[in-house]
């Protein structure tokens, strides 16, 4: 039952989110033309790779051609790292999970006791390493900077399913001598991204095609280019070359995470609704909203009826 409704609600976002970028796109207030190229290098720091600055300003790279970034563009701008590849692909799938909103990252610990995993995925690089310090784990954390590590990065199970204690341990250079340093890591890692994420996690490793992610890896070129960079800007929505965060990448439908998306979309809702839109327009959001809020409260009451099914199992024991 809270997978269907899980389901449900994963749907109706994914309408919301259509009715969204529909009048967005009928506004001139475009929020990804925004971000200009010195707001995209500020990003860079955030999400943990500064190394590559200069390149992307060189470039002018703006919120609009982040969207549209493929990954013969990021070859020409020197980032040659899978790691770093996946870094920015989830980098951009959060700024589109919070509609390119320019202050959605989260760079300072906030309420600890009631985290999920959709404000996990809004952490910056030195809010990682905030965490780490949290957990008694000070010695490594400078070990992440320009590692490309980042909360979108490291919700493996939610958005990267590659990205696992294993390869934090590695980028943090805890050798796997210290077996009790990596275990201490790895109880809070899981503790941190849920049970969810973790199952997500196995489903991974157990697909025949998956491989182990390491900081050496490198992306090879699909085929050689010419064009050299200046080609983005030229790019169209219907470029058949390949996106470095796709148009129909999957976005999470963990129940936790989806409670957080009903938050960002009640912001865009009360955004919205300073806009002057047809009557048929507004009573079709104000539908939506009303399905979302009710799947919701299925969602949470059936959590509620399986914890206490849960809890009954148990003390049969």
């Amino acid at each position: 039952m809270m997978s269907d409704a899980s389901e449900m609600l994963a749907a109706a976002l994914e309408q919301m989110d259509g009715i969204i970028a529909a009048l967005s796109l009928e506004q001139d207030d475009d929020l990804k033309g925004r971000l200009d190229h010195n707001w995209v290098t500020r990003w860079l720091d955030d999400i943990g790779l500064p190394q590559y600055k200069n390149h992307f300003d060189e470039a002018r790279v703006d919120g609009r051609m982040l969207h549209y970034m493929t990954v013969e563009d990021l070859l020409s701008l020197k980032v040659g790292s899978v790691l770093h590849h996946l870094s920015i692909k989830r980098a951009i799938q959060v700024l589109r999970l919070n509609s390119y909103a320019s202050n959605c990252l989260r760079r300072r610990p906030s309420d600890e006791n009631n985290i999920t995993p959709a404000e996990i995925s809004q952490w910056t690089n030195h809010r990682v390493m905030e965490w780490l310090r949290s957990v008694d784990l000070a010695e490594y954390a400078p070990n992440l900077r320009g590692s490309g590590v980042h909360g979108g990065l490291m919700l493996r199970g939610v958005l990267e399913p590659r990205f696992n204690v294993e390869t934090l341990a590695l980028l943090l250079n805890i050798p796997p001598s210290k077996t009790l340093l990596r275990r201490h890591l790895a109880t809070h890692f899981h503790l941190l991204i849920g049970s969810e994420a973790q199952r997500l996690k196995q489903e991974c490793l157990e697909n025949p095609d998956y491989s182990v992610l390491t900081a050496t890896a490198k992306v090879k070129p699909s085929r050689l280019s010419f064009g050299g960079f200046g080609t983005l800007r030229r790019k169209r929505q219907d470029d058949s070359e390949e996106y470095v965060c796709p148009m129909n990448v999957e976005m999470p439908k963990s129940s936790s995470f989806l409670r957080g998306r009903v938050q960002i979309h009640e912001e865009n809702l009360d955004h919205l609704e300073q806009m002057e839109d047809s009557e048929g327009t507004v009573k079709q959001i104000g539908a939506f909203s009303e399905g979302i809020n009710n799947l919701t409260s299925m969602l949470k009451d059936d959590e509620f009826f399986q914890e206490i099914s849960v809890k009954e199992d148990d003390s049969l024991w």
